[in-house]
């Protein structure tokens, strides 16, 4: 039997050479990485590509992405792995799942093979071989390969270990030990690993696993949205949520009560945290995992998208030896991931800088990090008040929710030192009120205030495939977008869907937000108890931008789009 394989290599080490030089032209690996991962393949007889995965030098999909215009192969997008499996008869599953290849469609006589490594010369010839058809490559991103095998063969024999049929799920909740048990087998814990594993890899945040009556229900939130994944079998929905509860070494006989716990693994070659929280429901244990990938985040201003003017303004208020700073927003805005960014950069050695959370996100080098325990008495108000005997400079509170907390940080920030906090208003403005129902007094507010942030996120707009579009008469005459953009035909982008994105039509996020500098101006309306309306208009008198308009000047430059930012700001524009 003949195989055709388009873009076979000519051989290992020179396809190994050509490779390294593509992943230090488009920048994913430097020569210094390259080289690590040179010698190291050497010593084990590897091949270069698999030690970097190995490693957690280069990701998966950026490893593909460079294999496919190495090889000048297609690369496969979900959508492409076909809906019942192909030569199930002639190929065995085992055989798949070791060689990491899926048979996906047959056109013109051709057998389209997606594989995980283009390179290995011996797996077409014997996909050829086993179906009779000449064979072409197809470069796979091995986490979503996984999924599609999974999904297309589940494997039978290994569930026909597990020691339960399917009809006796309820006495198991009831039996811990042989709940236990089944957590262990080997079909749960490559389930668990799967979705941990897929949820890092596509570079989501949050992993939700809700039981129901019929199914277990797993979603992923990307950019802030969620999206479901790949159900698992819903008789091992009690097995899969103890598993995930033993690798947070929370207590599985205790399902009546909400657990909290840490899970820390190395994912792809790289460390990830996950925060575990756990609540009791109808049908089970609701269990929501907190992606925490330490590689994934970057504390700076420009990777956050915020823009040059507010910049200037909160790292001025930084700057300043005294006072309080705040960030506000509602959950999910970024309001952490900015006070980290800020707490970088002034982070220094002449600096003694303590935070007081809850929880502690990530961990910062050289910054004393303390969480809060109120169930052993460690709540803010009463750590803020020992922290003070600590001899700080900055401290950072995770959010003012009470007026204990808050009276504290004013003491704290009057005494000399710099005090950063959040606080939960929908606007800049909106922060002076809240803390003054609170129970802070004017004048207190008023001598401390250095500035005050609102930030939003938005998902920006896939650069592959996103469409431009002029903007319809009512929207340039509502919002004045000709007068914003300075053309009379302006712009706006709009969102299409490609492989690149998931087909969403959107890649990552960014902040857009706005800055309020408590001036002689607002002092005087702090002192008059104005309203939130009065103070944010001398607010942008005084030079700043609002959110809404920052999200338009936003969407005219292409970053996203108009009903992202309106979805973003919950409001009627």
């Amino acid at each position: 039997m003949m195989s055709a394989i388009s873009g076979a290599p000519g051989g290992i080490e020179t396809a190994d050479e050509r490779l390294a030089a593509l992943l230090r032209s488009r920048g994913d690996c430097d020569a210094l990485t390259i080289e690590r991962a040179r010698r190291l393949a050497a010593e084990t007889g590897e091949r270069l590509h698999a030690v970097l995965i190995q490693l957690g030098l280069i990701g998966e999909r950026a490893l593909a992405e460079a294999l496919a215009s190495l090889l000048g192969l297609p690369l496969v997008i979900p959508a492409r792995y076909p809906a019942a499996p192909l030569f199930a008869e002639r190929v065995a599953p085992r055989f798949l799942r070791a060689a990491r290849a899926l048979p996906l469609a047959v056109a013109d006589g051709v057998l389209a093979l997606a594989c995980a490594d283009p390179l290995d010369p011996f797996l077409p010839a014997a996909i050829a071989a086993a179906t009779g058809l000449p064979v072409r490559l197809e470069v796979a991103v091995p986490i979503e390969l996984d999924a599609a095998i999974e999904r297309l063969y589940p494997d039978r024999e290994e569930d026909a270990e597990a020691p339960e049929p399917a009809d006796t799920v309820a006495p198991l909740a009831e039996d811990t030990e042989r709940l236990k048990d089944l957590a262990s087998e080997a079909p749960v814990i490559r389930l668990v690993n799967q979705i941990i594993a897929r949820a890092v890899e596509t570079g989501a945040s949050d992993i939700h696993l809700e039981p129901f009556e019929d199914r277990l229900r797993v979603r992923t939130r990307h950019d802030g949205v969620l999206a479901e994944a790949e159900a698992p079998p819903a008789r091992l929905a009690a097995a899969i949520v103890s598993r995930i509860k033993i690798m947070a070494r929370l207590d599985i006989a205790e399902r009546r009560l909400p657990q909290d716990g840490r899970i820390k693994l190395a994912v792809r070659g790289q460390e990830v945290d996950f925060r575990v929280s756990t609540i009791p429901s109808l049908f089970g244990e609701t269990v929501v995992l907190r992606v925490l990938d330490r590689s994934a985040v970057q504390f700076d201003y420009d990777r956050l998208g915020l823009p040059a003017p507010v910049v200037a303004r909160f790292s001025a208020a930084l700057d300043l030896p005294n006072g309080i700073v705040l960030v506000t927003g509602p959950t999910g805005s970024g309001k952490t991931t900015t006070l980290y960014t800020g707490l970088s950069a002034l982070n220094a050695v002449s600096r003694k800088i303590i935070t007081v959370e809850d929880p502690i996100e990530y961990q910062l080098r050289g910054i004393n990090q303390i969480q809060v325990k109120p169930q052993i008495g460690l709540s803010f108000a009463a750590l803020l008040r020992s922290i003070l005997r600590q001899d700080p400079d900055v401290i950072m509170v995770g959010e003012m929710r009470d007026l204990e907390t808050a009276q504290i940080a004013v003491q704290a920030a009057l005494t000399g030192h710099l005090v950063l906090s959040t606080v939960h208003t929908n606007s800049a403005a909106a922060t002076i009120t809240r803390l003054r129902d609170m129970g802070l007094e004017d004048y207190l507010l008023a001598s401390v205030l250095r500035g005050v942030l609102a930030q939003r996120l938005v998902r920006r707009l896939c650069p592959a495939c996103r469409r431009a579009a002029p903007a319809p008469p009512e929207l340039v005459a509502r919002f004045a977008l000709d007068a914003r953009s300075g053309e009379a035909a302006p712009m706006l982008f709009h969102p299409v869907g490609c492989g690149a994105c998931r087909s969403t039509g959107y890649r990552g996020r960014q902040a857009i937000a706005e800055f309020l500098v408590p001036d002689a101006a607002i002092e005087r309306l702090i002192f008059a108890r104005a309203e939130q309306s009065v103070i944010e208009a001398a607010a942008v008198a005084a030079g700043m931008v609002p959110l809404f308009e920052a999200g338009l000047d936003a969407a005219l430059a292409g970053i996203t789009s108009v009903e992202e930012v309106v979805r973003s700001l919950r409001s009627e524009a």
